[in-house]
């Protein structure tokens, strides 16, 4: 047997890429298939989504010059593949780490990442920007975007896609279809007939006949524009995006680099207009544990690359996510009224669970945050009880919907905001870090945040007896307290706070999942002769005034304490002390809140020592609260 020579040692960016030959393109392909394989298996993270690009990866940067060519993925939880390519596969294992690599494109990390995304259904919309921008500036660069189905679900890609398709920039889109929703069976014929409809000759001989249709009498040219329209639909099913104004070439099969080649090599030489590229690919492509599983392996955890076992860290307590979900669960069975919606994460926000059990009343709407909240409120109007289950980061994308379709008619919509907080390794994009802040400047709003997961279970109680308003819950990635779990919710009462330790000198007021960290805070400052009160507020909105107004009056030092932005729990106390006249009673008041600032992937626990909410930050600012410390006799302390 020949010894072939490894390739991928020798490409460090895709400027050697392109000194490869094409018929070097499959062995090379290979080889990074099984470095993103084992680069993965050591630091977990998405692993399907960038199986099944691998080719189209390969092809992409072999035809197109980039980073002059600007190469946009969506998403961005397929560009592993990509990363390795550009220059930072000596990095690939720091992935999703405290100082390595973002797990999503990032433009602050290489020229390669023109635009940064781990939001999907972006790319169009940035591209057509950067196509608009290249030709106003006299530029001769292409823009590429690439878009998977499930990101063609949200309504974002359609609005791009139609401002798109009513302009003349040069503009390619690849629409990478691994649910094969869309594409009939590829083949043979179904390349040569993209081969063929991509080719210049094809596309000159077109743009004549649409030249001609154009001195034809009206009649005539609808009837002509029509003949082809149809003709074309019977052979690719394009219509729809010729209907857009795209011109659409395929399907092609998108791990065979013998149609990706000529077929991109056509588009990319193509005069002008926006194109679309229709590719079929298998998620998993080419390990046989991510094609078997029924997720394709999305996202893993640290596996055994001959085996495919995930390692499956010991849970010391449930999740908040399934706890959560079991609380509905159980609710629904007692009420029929309740209903629950998701946006394309049944899975990550537990709602399965509920989908099992309740089928008939359990929906997934796709990547359309926006349409969820409205649809949840449609059912609210009609005397159903919604739950809209949705990433705090998710949420962020339906604010108009929040305001104008729910919380302006007192629709009682609840939320369910998974994720708040630091999440780890996701990073800066998917922190649930201002959902306080932009929630709470709302009239009428319900805000909650489960301290534990014994907490969640009857905040979740406490929504489905909301009648009259929307309401939300707050709640992190992650495993409980391992705190003793109620047998079922009991609502609370709206607006009420409790308090778990009396102290007289300072008052530690959490919000939500630090509470842990201030009862142990509270042990060291006890230890310092510093008697400390740790209260849980439980709400935000409405605050609860008369446990702010005794914590106030009793104590010299009050800390707010909450895993949230800027403007959050912490400013609605100072507004309400503030316009009480109770800031000019000597009292010191400091607030603890997330850094200023986006914070990159860690570890969770180190991101919050990072954000200064851990025990002994919490220690330190009521030691300088009180001037470096008073004891209890009134001297002050090293």
């Amino acid at each position: 047997m020949p010894v072939t020579t490894p390739l991928l040692d020798q490409v460090q960016d895709p400027t050697d890429l392109r000194a490869l030959k094409p018929e070097q393109l499959r062995q090379f392909a290979d080889e990074l298939r099984e470095e993103l394989i084992d680069a993965v298996s050591v630091t977990g993270g998405h692993l399907g989504a960038g199986l099944g690009v691998v080719e189209m990866t390969v092809a992409l940067h072999y035809v197109f010059n980039t980073p002059d060519d600007r190469l946009i993925w969506d998403v961005g939880h397929q560009c592993y593949p990509h990363k390795i390519l550009t220059g930072r596969r000596e990095r690939i294992r720091t992935l999703r780490q405290g100082g390595g690599l973002s797990g999503f494109t990032k433009r602050a990390e290489s020229a390669y990442d023109p635009f940064g995304a781990a939001h999907s259904s972006t790319s169009i919309s940035a591209g057509l920007g950067m196509a608009v921008a290249r030709d106003l500036a006299g530029n001769a660069n292409h823009v590429i975007a690439v878009i998977g189905d499930g990101a063609m679900s949200a309504g974002m890609a359609y609005e791009a896609m139609n401002n798109a398709g009513s302009r003349d920039e040069r503009f390619i889109v690849i629409l990478n279809d691994n649910d094969m929703s869309i594409a009939p069976p590829v083949g043979a014929m179904s390349a040569y007939l993209s081969r063929l409809i991509s080719s210049r000759s094809y596309l000159s001989a077109r743009q004549l006949m649409k030249d001609l249709a154009d001195r034809f009498p009206k009649p005539l040219k609808r009837a002509a524009a029509r003949a082809e329209e149809y003709a074309r639909g019977l052979m690719t099913g394009g219509t729809l995006f010729e209907e857009m104004g795209f011109y659409y070439v395929g399907p092609i099969d998108g791990h065979n680099l013998d149609h990706l080649l000529p077929v991109l090599t056509n588009v990319r030489d193509a005069s002008d207009g926006p194109i679309l590229v229709h590719c079929v690919t298998k998620k998993g492509k080419g390990y046989p544990p991510a094609e078997q599983s029924a997720d394709k392996y999305h996202g893993v955890t640290k596996f055994d690359v001959v085996t495919g076992a995930q390692a499956k860290p010991k849970a010391n307590a449930p999740s908040y996510t399934s706890v959560f979900a079991r609380s509905l669960v159980a609710e629904a069975e007692r009420d029929d009224r309740i209903v629950a919606i998701t946006a394309a994460m049944p899975a990550g926000t537990g709602l399965n669970l509920f989908q099992d059990r309740f089928p008939d009343r359990c929906y997934d709407v796709g990547i359309a945050e926006q349409h969820a909240v409205t649809f949840a409120a449609g059912l609210a109007a009609e005397g159903f009880k919604p739950f809209a289950a949705i990433y705090s980061t998710f949420l962020q994308r339906a604010y108009d919907q929040v305001v104008h379709d729910v919380a302006i008619q007192g629709l009682p919509v609840r939320f369910a905001l998974d994720r708040a907080g630091l999440v780890g390794a996701d990073g800066q994009t998917h922190a649930g870090s201002f959902d306080t802040a932009y929630l709470g400047c709302l009239p009428g709003i319900v805000l909650m945040a489960a301290a534990d997961e014994a907490e969640l279970v009857h905040m979740v109680a406490t929504q489905v007896a909301i009648d009259d308003r929307p309401s939300a819950v707050r709640y992190p990635r992650g495993e409980g307290m391992g705190v003793e779990m109620p047998e079922r919710g009991v609502p609370l009462e709206i607006g009420r706070g409790r308090i778990l330790r009396e102290g007289s000198k300072v008052a530690l007021l959490s919000y939500g999942c630090r509470l842990a960290e201030c009862l142990e805070a509270a042990e060291q400052l006890g230890a310092h002769g510093l008697p400390t009160t740790v209260a849980d507020a439980r709400f935000a909105k409405p605050l609860d005034e008369a446990l702010v107004r005794r914590l106030v009056a009793d104590h010299a030092v009050v800390i707010t304490v909450e895993e949230g932005s800027v403007g959050g729990f912490g400013a609605f106390v100072l507004q309400y002390l503030a316009g009480q006249g109770l800031l000019d009673q000597g009292v010191r008041i400091r607030t603890m809140t997330l850094p200023d600032r986006f914070q990159d992937q860690d570890k969770p626990e180190r991101q919050y020592v990072e954000a200064g909410l851990d025990a002994p930050s919490i220690v330190a600012t009521a030691l300088q609260a009180l001037g470096a410390g008073e004891a209890r006799d009134g001297s002050v302390m090293a």
